[in-house]
């Protein structure tokens, strides 16, 4: 009898913590890769992900934007004499920076591609992503030194290097302390310890998923950009969605026993009694597909915005909007105007800023991806997708470039 050889084990792949993408893709991999062996799993370093960057914004225009009335702003300045911490709330006044210490403070902007086409423009880098899961890109200028804390995140965050050089230390170990320091009004951790440490360049790209302790220092005067994605927690999204259900509530649905029996207790909320507690929730629909996708779809195209498209005062109606295309014209999304699209049992809802129009799954998808809509497009479109684009149009969401409307105005939380 000839002897049965088996095969010795198989090592585990060990998946490397840093890449040189040189140019080949944004993530040194293909996105497949990316999103099986690391989104939410592990940090990933990315040297070159994005060759010979350039930043499209100088500091001095970060400063400008953060003394807007509209742009949500931070500024965190670290005593390291006594490792005191402190943060301001803007807008700033213009006269702020030039006074400001040469070291050790940083300067935060959210939104920042809401307000910067050039910013936003990246976001086409990442399209290997759901859109509607992208929540900003938020710009820090920091002063040598500048720092915002050790801390973690609850989201997954692309950490671009743009200006200058920062280092970032995390602690990629398996049970990392996440206890917070109880005497600053930052929510930084109380010990960090490193277990990687780096200083990225203009083009370096660091991918943190949510839960990795991390602490970025500024080298010299640098700029960074944080690609953050929405993730609501649980708690946001049954009090949202609950507050919609009691809202729409039919009173005339309650708790019913018309199966019932004499108990064996009656004391007791037994298994049959629970199950008509089912019934009587599910009787709200809390199982309707249509309906939970309707209210997710408002949720998170309204969710944590630092503001809205204001409604415009004199808008024009669809026959000014269909002759203005006719013209040559075209409709240019609002900035702030966040969007996305689900199917329904007959076609597709659009959303638009926590609106939501149906139309056919062809006129969604276009209207989705048109930040701006010219004659051709608006052509192409069904007669519920006109008519939506000009629901979008008096609500804000599309402007006539040139017209009094286009002006930008938010309307601010």
């Amino acid at each position: 009898m000839s002897k049965r050889t088996t095969s010795p084990a198989r090592a585990p792949r060990v998946l490397p913590i840093e890449v040189d993408a040189g140019g080949r893709s944004l993530l040194g991999m293909s996105p497949q890769a990316f999103l099986r062996d690391y989104w939410q799993k592990r940090p990933l370093l990315v040297r070159n992900a994005f060759p010979g960057f350039v930043s499209p914004i100088e500091p001095g225009d970060l400063a400008g934007l953060a003394c807007e009335e509209a742009a949500l702003s931070r500024l965190i300045q670290h005593d390291r004499a006594r490792d005191g911490w402190s943060v301001r709330s803007g807008p700033f006044e213009e006269a702020e920076f030039p006074a400001m210490p040469d070291h050790d403070w940083t300067l935060l902007v959210q939104d920042v591609d809401k307000w910067d086409p050039d910013i936003a423009a990246l976001l086409e880098a990442f399209d290997f992503l759901p859109r509607w899961r992208i929540d900003d890109i938020m710009v820090s200028f920091a002063a040598p030194g500048g720092s915002v804390g050790a801390h973690v995140d609850q989201y997954d965050v692309f950490l671009l290097q743009a200006h200058g050089h920062r280092r970032w230390q995390i602690d990629a170990s398996p049970n990392p302390p996440l206890a917070f320091r109880d005497d600053v009004d930052l929510k930084l951790l109380r010990r960090f310890s490193a277990s990687h440490d780096w200083v990225l360049a203009p083009g370096d790209m660091l991918y943190l998923p949510p839960g990795v302790p991390h602490n970025g220092v500024a080298e010299d005067a640098c700029l960074t950009f944080s690609v953050g994605m929405r993730a609501p927690s649980a708690a946001e999204l049954i009090g949202d969605y609950l507050d919609t259900l009691v809202a729409d509530a039919d009173e005339g649905i309650r708790y019913q026993d018309r199966d019932l029996t004499v108990p064996a207790d009656p004391f007791e909320i037994d298994a049959a009694a629970m199950g008509r507690v089912v019934e009587a929730l599910n009787a709200l629909r809390m199982n309707d597909p249509d309906r939970l996708g309707e209210w997710f779809g408002r949720f998170i195209t309204t969710y944590r915005s630092a503001g809205t498209a204001a409604v415009p005062e004199h808008a024009p109606d669809r026959a000014e909007v269909e002759a203005a295309l006719a013209q040559g014209a075209v409709l240019q999304r609002h900035p702030m105007t966040r969007i996305a699209w689900r199917r329904a049992r007959k076609g597709a809802v659009l959303f638009a800023s926590g609106q939501a129009l149906p139309m056919p799954l062809r006129d969604a998808r276009l209207l989705a991806a048109a930040e701006v809509l010219d004659q051709a497009a608006y052509q192409t479109l069904g007669e519920a997708g006109r008519a939506a684009t000009s629901v979008l149009v008096s609500s804000g969401h599309y402007l006539l470039p040139g017209s009094d409307e286009d002006d930008h105005d938010f309307d601010t939380d």
